[in-house]
This record gives structure tokens, C-alpha cells and sequence, in this order.
């Protein structure tokens, strides 16, 4: 069992588009620095970054008896460090958001690529889950999967979203807005 979280910025297409590479470059590495830090002091593991996304899960290779609050604990610690980044973007005229998508479920995990090429990977419901979460989250918002939801109840302050039709699942998906931590 892991729990899983998707981060993925909004608005970077069409920063890209119009700012230098390098500029591209600089934000995209205060951004993973600031969001990578936050995953590995809670003793997540960085899946891997794509372009303006990361995936980081939580259980695995490390045990952690909390890892749904770990991961809720990071999402706020990078989204409160986003919010921080992004006074200084708007400064230089980038208008950036950031959504974060958690769920928690079983996954297998393992070595996946080819020789020569190899990363450690988590392959399930619950990553993919997380994947569309981000997706459906607005920016500043951190949405949560029913189960990791639960799992945390007394933990935490959330309330629900409408219910969402997400890519990929055949039934609409009950999830929650994270708010608070309660301890």
C-alpha cells in the first residue's frame, strides 16, 4: 500500500511559450527543488519529474506508518512554498498555478524501463487515481482520493468537490478538497 501524489503546474504552457529557455529552465528548477525537498524530509520517493509534473509516492522503499498524512504533510509544505516562488514569478510576469492529485492504494513497485535505462516505478489504481486528481485540481488546490481521505479522518480538514468524471475510470470518482492539518 502506498500513497501516491501528482503535482503539475498550470499556466506553464503558455509561460513556456514565451519565456527564454533558461527562464524556463530557472523556474522549473526553484520549482523541483522546492517541492522535491519537501517529498524527501517526509521520506518520500520521487518517481520522476516530467516537465512542469512530478509524481513522489510514500511507503515504499521507506515503511512509514503514516504515509497518507505524510503525503497530505508535503502537498501543504509545497504548496505553501509554491505560493512563495510564485510572488517572485509574478513579479517577471509569469502567472503560474500549481494542483496536487493524492491517493493511497496497493501498487506493485519495482525496476521498470531497459537495460541501460532503469527507474524505480509504482504501477496501480491509486497512481493513476492521483495522476487524474492533479489533473482535475485547480490551481492552489490539493484534491484527495475518498480512501486517503478516510484513512485520515480526525487528521485533517477537507470537504468535497462535486463528484468527477475522470479520464480513464468508468465511474464518477467522490474525492475531497484538503484544508487543514488538525494536529
Amino acid at each position: 500500500e502506498i500513497t501516491a501524489m501528482f503535482c503539475d503546474l498550470r499556466g506553464f504552457t503558455a509561460f513556456a511559450e514565451t519565456a527564454e529557455p533558461e527562464e524556463v529552465f530557472r523556474v522549473l528548477r526553484e520549482y523541483h527543488t522546492a517541492a522535491g525537498e519537501a517529498v524527501v524530509s517526509n521520506d518520500g520517493t520521487i518517481e520522476h519529474f516530467a516537465g512542469d509534473g512530478f509524481m513522489a509516492f510514500f511507503n515504499d522503499p521507506v515503511a512509514i506508518d503514516d504515509h497518507e498524512l505524510a503525503a497530505v504533510r508535503t502537498a501543504k509544505t509545497v504548496d505553501e512554498r509554491f505560493t512563495t516562488l510564485a510572488v517572485d514569478w509574478r513579479k517577471r510576469g509569469y502567472d503560474l498555478g500549481l494542483g496536487i492529485g493524492i491517493a493511497t492504494g496497493y501498487a506493485t513497485l519495482g525496476r521498470i524501463g531497459f537495460e541501460g535505462r532503469y527507474e524505480y516505478g509504482a504501477i496501480g489504481n491509486a497512481v493513476i487515481l492521483a495522476s487524474r486528481l492533479s489533473d482535475a485540481a485547480a490551481p492552489g488546490e490539493i484534491l484527495l482520493s475518498q480512501r486517503t481521505d478516510a484513512q485520515l479522518e480526525g487528521r485533517i480538514t477537507a470537504e468535497p468537490v462535486p463528484v468527477l468524471r475522470l479520464k480513464g475510470f468508468s465511474k464518477p470518482v467522490v474525492a475531497m478538497r484538503f484544508l487543514e492539518l488538525s494536529d
